[in-house]
């Protein structure tokens, strides 16, 4: 069985588990405290950071290369188009949320709310917080102006972009900071999403110390 050592609200390590389940390959989940930097953990992977897949007596990191890994070696069901110009326009999305999203909102937001406590770093600096609130009104109408065009983020089929934006929302979402009214059209692309099968097991996940909105696990919001 494969064993992914990850952090529960980690929308990277969500990424990975969400294409997991997408391929439908069994794993074990491990929860790994990198802020400890332990010397197993960084044998594991020297860069320390979550997430890191083993699978047949491999060591993955680094999220989007695990995806695309699993993709090519799992090839059934597809998450990435077949046409070059299709795939550079996933890949162009899934770097914004990792990385545009992830540096305005998430790191403004989840980082400060919950790992600060939970890593033992102080309280939230209401900067950074403020910030990411007004910052993740521009994305979500970035995602809304995407739909208005397109069935899914990337085109019209379902792909990795889609569970990239997914990862980082929902994280988001377990401490309600996402306003699902501000867009109809971004609030039924999630629903669909968080509908899927492989998204049960985040739905599940519970962090010591905070609690999920009731709408978190409601697949009818």
């Amino acid at each position: 069985m494969a064993r992914l050592y990850h952090v529960p609200l980690s929308p990277f390590c969500r990424k990975v588990r969400l294409t997991l389940a997408e391929k439908k390959i069994e794993v074990e989940l491990i929860e790994e405290r990198y802020w400890e930097q332990s010397a197993e953990f960084l044998r594991r992977n020297p860069a320390g950071k979550v997430p890191i897949l083993k699978l047949d007596n491999k060591t993955l990191t680094e999220s989007q290369a695990i995806c695309e890994y699993l993709e090519e070696t799992v090839p059934q069901p597809p998450l990435m188009p077949r046409s070059a110009e299709a795939r550079y326009e996933v890949r162009r999305l899934c770097s914004w949320f990792d990385d545009k999203f992830h540096e305005e909102v998430t790191s403004k937001l989840l980082y400060e709310r919950v790992n600060k406590k939970v890593m033992g770093q102080g309280y939230p600096d209401s900067k950074n917080v403020k910030f990411g609130a007004t910052r993740i009104k521009f994305h979500l109408d970035y995602i809304g102006w995407l739909l208005d065009q397109r069935r899914w983020l990337a085109g019209n089929e379902m792909t990795l972009a889609d569970f990239t934006a997914a990862a980082h929302l929902s994280a988001l979402d377990y401490i309600s900071d996402v306003d699902w009214n501000r867009s109809q059209n971004v609030k039924d692309w999630y629903a669909k999403i968080k509908s899927r099968p492989s998204f049960r097991s985040l739905l599940a996940d519970q962090v010591p110390g905070f609690l999920p909105p009731p709408h978190y696990a409601d697949l009818d919001f």
